[in-house]
């Protein structure tokens, strides 16, 4: 009895405190996760015992022993995946980047992860974010939730010539590039290219300014707006036609402009 409480007054005396043995005594059970979830295995990755090893206010430090499986017939050039860590009610509490390269067909690769959380994970997922072109007829698309909206509100919204609704709209987009295009009686259309990098995630938004009118738009810093057609712009003016006469502007008079959509001249005509 006099060891065990020496034992203690030891860890006391040290700073060691009794919080981060209590978390190892609570790690989770080891998990694994085979990827993708339908469709043929590709990768098998199993992740251990989620190890607390640091902490900063609510913040704590995990490291996990990982392996992955190279499941598939071919060899893994290069892939990264995002591991997420849930708690017990499915709300997300942390992520980390696992990357494999050159792994063979069959062949299975060990390393540690650590990982950030807001506490010990009850469940984990994997998302890729990065794959070899190999990999594509295999896996399906990626895909992220971006909000779509336009000023003012109300526009159909067309991706890729699909229609997907009124904005403002989440819409699903895979990565890529695409096409956004709107349209609302009593404004000209309006189109907006955009893409979709393998590394961006959901929760990004696209906003788009319809405009009433057949002219540029130029407001001035005193308040004024002009409407015409805008001739150029340089660094130190922008000439607009206005009434056919061309009016030349100092550039810090310029407070923003306002460009309508034109189709390119026909070169042949």
């Amino acid at each position: 009895m006099r060891k065990v409480i020496a034992v203690v007054f030891l860890l006391l005396t040290l700073g060691v405190g009794f919080v981060g043995l209590s978390a190892y005594a609570k790690d989770s059970p080891a998990q694994v996760i085979v990827w993708p979830e339908r469709g043929a295995p590709v990768v098998r990755f199993t992740f251990g015992k989620f190890k607390e090893v640091g902490s900063l206010g609510n913040e704590r430090t995990y490291i996990t022993d990982t392996t992955a499986e190279n499941l598939w017939s071919k060899p893994i050039p290069n892939a990264n995946f995002a591991l997420y860590l849930f708690d017990k009610n499915k709300v997300r509490i942390g992520q980390a980047t696992l990357t494999i390269s050159n792994v063979s067909p069959g062949e299975t690769v060990k390393f540690q992860t650590t990982v950030a959380s807001s506490g010990p994970p009850a469940s984990l997922s994997v998302t890729p974010t990065y794959l070899p072109k190999e990999l594509g007829p295999e896996v399906p698309l990626r895909k992220v939730s971006v909000t779509v909206n336009t000023v003012p509100q109300g526009a159909m919204a067309k991706l890729d010539g699909e229609e997907v609704g009124i904005t403002p709209k989440i819409v699903q987009v895979a990565v890529g590039k695409h096409m956004l295009e709107f349209s609302k009686e009593g404004f000209n259309s309006g189109r907006f290219p955009f893409e979709i990098g393998p590394d961006d995630a959901s929760g990004g938004s696209v906003s788009f300014e319809l405009s009433t009118s057949v002219h540029d738009t130029i407001e001035l810093r005193d308040g004024s707006v002009l409407s015409g057609d805008v001739v150029s712009v340089s660094g130190m003016e922008v000439v607009i036609k206005v009434g056919g006469s061309d009016q030349r502007l100092d550039r810090n008079q310029v407070k923003r402009i306002l460009f309508v959509q034109r189709e390119a001249p026909d070169q042949a005509k």
